[in-house]
């Protein structure tokens, strides 16, 4: 039977270390935002379903067509979450932007809409808002330490 409590050797005279840490970072580096892939897609895909499941498709068809396109928008921007973390970074700024746009929406684009139409514009609105500024915070806090992403590069270093 062998003995293997005899001595233990620390991880970093492995000769391999190096490349292991490189791997480790390779495979965690730019997930951070990977909590909000779901959420953000589900909140596009609410917001582009929402006129008929609130039914006022007929009663604001302006919005309608607008709560389509946008939710449409935030559904992508969910996608490319997913797919390409360390590229859409710089896209966190823009589901902030959509979030305030989706809750001022309802009376620039709207035509005298009522509180069922506000209060669901305005909920998406603070939905997407609140999850941008999770991507925008996890973004930052990637791009202060230098993790490095999907690709290799630290996310500063990444093409855009």
């Amino acid at each position: 039977m062998s003995n293997v409590s005899h001595t233990r050797a620390d991880i970093t005279s492995h000769p391999d270390v190096s490349e292991m840490r490189e791997r480790y970072d390779r495979v965690l580096g730019g997930r951070d935002v990977a909590l909000v892939d779901a959420p953000v897609f589900l909140v596009g895909l609410y917001c582009a379903i929402s006129p008929w499941v609130l039914h006022f498709t007929a009663s604001q068809p302006t919005l309608v067509q607008h709560n389509l396109i946008m939710g449409i928008a935030i559904a992508v921007l969910g996608l490319g979450f997913t797919v390409m973390p360390a590229r859409m970074y710089g896209l966190s700024w823009a589901i902030c932007a959509m979030g305030i746009w989706m809750i001022l929406s309802t009376w620039i684009v709207g035509n005298s809409p009522d509180l069922g139409v506000i209060l669901n514009n305005v909920i998406i609105g603070g939905l997407t808002l609140l999850l941008g500024l999770v991507c925008v915070g996890a973004s930052m806090k990637t791009g202060r330490t230098g993790r490095t992403g999907p690709t290799g590069r630290t996310a500063a270093s990444a093409p855009r």
